[in-house]
């Protein structure tokens, strides 16, 4: 049985030259699985979404009525967490939610899931902190040191609290990348090892004698094959759902950080 950490392999799919960026040094541009995944997915969400408004009409067709039902969905979610002034911030949190939605999804179709690369993740999740350090310093200048300092704490524990909640922010990238990444990454591994027994059972039933003793094992196997690939497809949904909804998170505390104190 191949291993199932194979499928994580990053390959070399279309060799390109390698350039010196000044700073940076020697970049290779060639693309690899993971960057034909990606662009895939979002060659997918642009194309989905054209089609979707080709024909928009005042009685939407399937297609049209699922575009606008997760442009709601996202809207109504963003503006419920951050409030009226964060539909700014829609557009972000929108390609957000869908490209890792679809990363999520065509690895359950592909031999390569995008996702299940940290650096994928986590370069997301870096992405949006950026977005949560920058915004909030501009909006709240010499007052984001409020984000480090909660309301209603006695001066004399601040020396203890303050250092806390700046460790915690530090690490929300790394959580956030974490989580998305040991999600995709678990389930395809489990899915991979019930496969695997499903092929080396059903081999060893073939041929006969005792060997036949495989068959419940396989078809056992086989059925946690079907139920995995199941829950994998609504953990495609979840993971991009808690990503948005915590970036929306983020961006709540340095929106409404006078708010909050």
């Amino acid at each position: 049985m191949a291993s199932p950490m194979h499928q994580f392999e990053i390959q070399q799919v279309l060799p390109l030259p390698t350039v010196n960026i000044p700073g940076l040094g020697a970049i290779d541009l060639s693309i690899n699985n993971s960057v034909m995944a990606m662009m895939l997915a979002a060659t997918l969400v642009v194309a989905f979404f054209a089609v979707a408004t080709a024909k928009a009409a005042v009685v939407p067709g399937r297609m049209q009525v699922i575009g606008e039902g997760v442009f709601s969905y996202i809207d109504d979610l963003v503006a419920g967490i951050i409030g009226p002034e964060g539909r700014k911030f829609f557009p972000f949190v929108f390609t957000l939610f869908l490209f890792i939605l679809a990363m999520n999804v065509l690895g359950l179709f592909l031999v390569f899931t995008a996702t299940s690369q940290l650096a994928v993740t986590a370069s997301l999740a870096v992405m949006t902190m950026l977005l949560v350090i920058c915004y909030g310093v501009l909006r709240n200048g010499a007052n984001m040191y409020k984000l480090f300092v909660p309301a209603g704490i006695p001066w004399y524990m601040l020396i203890l609290v303050t250092p806390i909640e700046i460790i915690s922010f530090v690490l929300r990238p790394v959580t956030l990348a974490l989580r998305l990444f040991g999600n995709m990454l678990g389930g395809h591994v489990a899915l991979k090892v019930f496969a695997g027994f499903v092929v080396s059972l059903g081999a060893m039933a073939a041929g006969g004698g005792l060997g036949l003793l495989g068959i419940p094992g396989a078809a056992l196997s086989l059925g946690g094959v079907v139920a995995l690939t199941a829950l994998e497809f609504l953990v495609a949904f979840l993971q991009a759902f808690v990503f948005a909804v915590l970036a929306c998170v983020y961006l709540n505390d340095v929106v409404n950080l006078g708010h909050h104190h």
